[in-house]
């Protein structure tokens, strides 16, 4: 309870003594740049051959003749969209963006930096934190839909190429009895998740005391405990929304 008070004190502490919105508007742009344009090449490998292997799989579970190939692009399409985009790729988010987040802010700590723009009167809290986390709200929500769009891709040229299913059965199978809520739930997902990474990989490097060792340290933490948030937060989002 200790620490969960501390991080929300931390939080509290992102929106006193703000600098100017020019400021804040070049640090979320270069934050942007770090988290989602630089992590997209990474999310587009995984998930196209999350939509491969998913799709291979279901084939070879398909062995009812009963049951119409199209089904395969279907559950392919509901894991992709509903678990598979936002929350696998939030585990790989956190290990790439959440232990860069913590590294760069704790080698900040431990090299005095965050003191030095305190002593110049700067909230280093809202100056360093408040741009990562804006940045990661806004950027990852277009990597899940990226990783989305790359599963279902990866899912197409593997089924069709294998002969698992026919292009046009996998293209009916995407469509048939499609619920659009599915894209708004994974979008939500996506934005507590971006948040809850960002201000947890944050906090475990703003506060990071020692050396190199803990940096490394303070990494590790932080990609831990957000994994562990996004599970949480993920079944609990789950409850309510679905």
């Amino acid at each position: 309870m200790k620490e969960f008070g501390k991080y929300v004190m931390f939080l509290g502490s992102l929106f006193v003594r703000r600098e100017t919105f020019a400021t804040y508007y070049k640090l979320t742009l270069e934050e942007c740049i770090q988290i989602g344009v630089k992590s997209a090449s990474l999310v587009a490998l995984v998930s196209f051959f999350m939509g491969a292997v998913t799709t291979v799989q279901t084939a070879y579970n398909m062995v009812s003749p009963l049951i119409p190939r199209f089904v395969i692009s279907q559950v392919v399409r509901e894991m992709t969209l509903l678990e598979l985009a936002p929350t696998i790729i939030a585990v790989i988010y956190a290990g790439k963006v959440g232990s860069s987040m913590a590294g760069g802010l704790g080698t900040m700590r431990i090299t005095e930096q965050i003191d030095a723009l305190e002593v110049m009167g700067i909230n280093s809290t809202s100056y360093l934190v408040l741009p990562k986390i804006v940045a990661s709200v806004l950027m990852y929500p277009l990597l899940v839909i990226l990783a989305g769009v790359c599963g279902l891709v990866g899912g197409y040229l593997v089924g069709t190429l294998t002969g698992a299913v026919t292009p046009t059965e996998f293209v009916y199978g995407l469509r048939y009895n499609y619920n659009p809520y599915v894209i708004t739930f994974a979008l939500t997902k996506s934005i507590v998740f971006a948040f809850l990474i960002s201000s947890i990989s944050s906090f475990k490097g703003y506060y990071t005391q020692g050396g190199a060792l803990e940096v490394g340290i303070s990494s590790t933490a932080a990609v831990t405990t957000s994994v562990i948030a996004v599970l949480l937060s993920d079944y609990f989002l789950a409850q309510l929304l679905l």
